[in-house]
């Protein structure tokens, strides 16, 4: 007989699995370029990226609105309080609209889409994938990421630009109202601070920001929704795994596009 302790009857280790959430964001990847390729082929419905623009649009243009007003009088009257003991009050306008152009607007904006959009788009996939509908479809002879990641896709890119530059246009007026009525800045050196401080490549770095945002935000999300596997309950761990997924992610890209546009 052999003992336990023998070569042949001793378990070999297993090697380490690698984390579900790794596989997820890899395959959300091969899905997001899939995506790109089916629309550089022209594989877009019209009537589907309309139903997805109105969703990420005008669906969000309030929470937008309302988060930058809030945002652009908090942070102006952060810069005054601070300007105002250097004897500095007449470059107000130039700080904060620095400040909402390279960071605060990009970054707000994909945090309100991640919570408002991806996880629409999260929760509609993942539901249809464990109820099998994503299989219906297929047998249809149709390719999901066709159907629907394609239409999520472009109207991110689109609108995720759009939401942005409305959250800086509403904050740096927030900012010149907040100036004026509470510190009695004049609206004309508020906005020559402005114009003095910008530099002709700030707004398109905030949109280019932005659009690479959205397309992360889409791609995850979709990518959480096609992979979800299991029952109805899982769409709800489905849902929360995606949002971390994407704020972690977009927070990490932020980091770097600073760096490369500003740094």
């Amino acid at each position: 007989m052999t003992s336990a302790n023998s070569p042949t009857t001793r378990r070999l280790p297993r090697p380490p699995r690698t984390p579900r959430w790794l596989n997820r964001l890899l395959a959300s990847v091969l899905i997001g370029g899939q995506a790109v390729t089916a629309i550089a082929r022209g594989r877009v419905s019209f009537n589907d990226l309309m139903q997805e623009l109105l969703e990420a649009g005008p669906g969000s243009f309030l929470i937008v609105v309302i988060t930058a007003l809030a945002a652009g009088t908090v942070l102006n009257i952060q810069v005054v309080a601070e300007l105002s003991k250097q004897g500095a009050s007449s470059a107000v306008g130039g700080l904060l609209a620095l400040g909402l152009s390279r960071e605060m607007s990009p970054l707000l904006t994909a945090t309100l889409l991640t919570g408002k959009v991806a996880t629409a788009y999260a929760a509609q996939l993942g539901t249809m994938k464990v109820t099998e509908q994503i299989d219906a479809i297929t047998m249809l002879r149709t390719d999901p990421v066709d159907y629907l990641v394609v239409p999520r896709l472009l109207a991110m890119v689109v609108m995720a630009p759009v939401q942005c530059l409305l959250f800086f246009l509403v904050g740096i007026w927030s900012g010149q109202l907040s100036s004026t009525w509470l510190y009695n800045i004049p609206p004309s050196v508020f906005w020559t601070s402005v114009r003095t401080w910008m530099q002709a490549d700030d707004l398109p770095s905030m949109l280019f920001k932005a659009l690479v945002f959205g397309i992360q935000i889409a791609v995850i999300s979709c990518g959480w929704g096609l992979t979800t596997q299991g029952g109805p309950k899982e769409v709800g761990s489905t849902t929360t795994g995606a949002v971390v997924v994407i704020l972690v992610t977009v927070a990490l890209m932020d980091a770097l596009l600073t760096k490369v546009l500003f740094g």
